[in-house]
């Protein structure tokens, strides 16, 4: 008896322990992961992609919007994010300053839930039984259109929710397309035919001779059904957000859950994505951020990704 009771005591201490590494460093253990992915002409020129996604921005991040500021430093050619930069009623100002930096660098944005809708407190322990409920977690509503103000208006950058967009990047031509927050409903799957149709038809005239057009999907929440559709539609990769990388993870980042249908061992990272005899490369951030109310990482510690572009006619070992 007492030797159960001192091991008891002793699990209890390391729970304690990883708890409060989780909430006191782990969280704020910002880390730039980078990627290479051959999606372009043979012989193009890198595309330097800054991957931002779930920054959850309050008002008292300080160390997390110095550290996003920072990421100017790195000379992205294009950024792409992928939703819920907001956390806070008060969140716009964070995030205003966070994101000033990279003005004027070329962009496509999603959106998620909670740059609509503030968090509302809920038992961090439920999303291992599955994905949270749409609209329970609904808070306050957010200063959802200065966002878009924000990345349209100050930073010039091209919100993509359900709608797609053609970039020149370095001489190269990419057909971002964007899906709504599948989460709560917000994908137009139907329309999406139409959307990349049209966009296609925009700029039949400006394709050049002997230069194809690489297409990427763009996505907040990656549920199988956006997947499926955006390999459908010919995404050479696909960026995304959502899972926090699991958020609270096993030893060696296993993730215990993606809070949607995404398999676990694709909750972070760079992984293939297989439909109907198609694949894409599918790019999941684990996020910078938490909801305020479970400011805590374990095993998954916050991250942007720095994903380079090149043509598929470079080796990599």
């Amino acid at each position: 008896m007492r030797r159960s009771s001192l091991a008891l005591a002793g699990l209890g201490a390391a729970a304690l322990g990883a708890a409060a590494w989780g909430v006191l460093a782990e969280r704020e253990r910002f880390q730039l992961r980078r990627e290479t992915l051959p999606i372009l002409d043979a012989g193009s020129e890198p595309i330097r992609v800054l991957h931002l996604s779930d920054l959850h921005l309050a008002p008292w991040h300080s160390g997390a919007i110095s550290w996003i500021k920072a990421l100017a430093e790195t000379k992205p050619d294009l950024v792409i994010g992928t939703g819920d930069f907001l956390g806070h009623p008060q969140g716009l100002s964070a995030v205003t300053e966070a994101l000033l930096p990279l003005s004027g660098i070329p962009g496509v944005v999603t959106h998620g839930s909670n740059d609509r809708h503030a968090p509302r407190w809920k038992n961090p322990l439920g999303y291992l039984l599955g994905p949270s409920r749409p609209g329970a977690e609904e808070g306050t509503a957010l200063d959802f259109e200065g966002l878009t103000r924000l990345y349209t208006q100050v930073l010039g950058w091209h919100d993509i929710d359900n709608a797609a967009v053609r970039l020149s990047i370095n001489d190269s031509l990419l057909d971002f397309v964007g899906v709504g927050d599948a989460h709560h409903g917000l994908d137009d799957l139907s329309g999406l035919p139409t959307v990349v149709e049209s966009l296609r038809e925009e700029n039949a005239g400006s394709q050049r001779p002997h230069h194809s057009v690489t297409p990427i999907g763009v996505t907040h929440a990656p549920y199988r059904r956006v997947l499926n559709a955006l390999v459908t539609q010919g995404a050479e990769a696909i960026f995304a957000g959502h899972t926090h990388g699991g958020q609270v993870c096993l030893p060696g980042g296993h993730a215990l859950t993606t809070n949607c249908d995404l398999p676990l061992d694709q909750a972070s990272g760079v992984t293939t994505w297989r439909h109907a005899g198609r694949s894409s490369y599918l790019e999941v951030s684990a996020g910078l951020g938490t909801s305020i109310y479970a400011p805590i990482r374990l095993f998954c510690p916050p991250e942007a990704v720095l994903v380079t572009l090149v043509g598929d006619d470079i080796g990599y070992a």
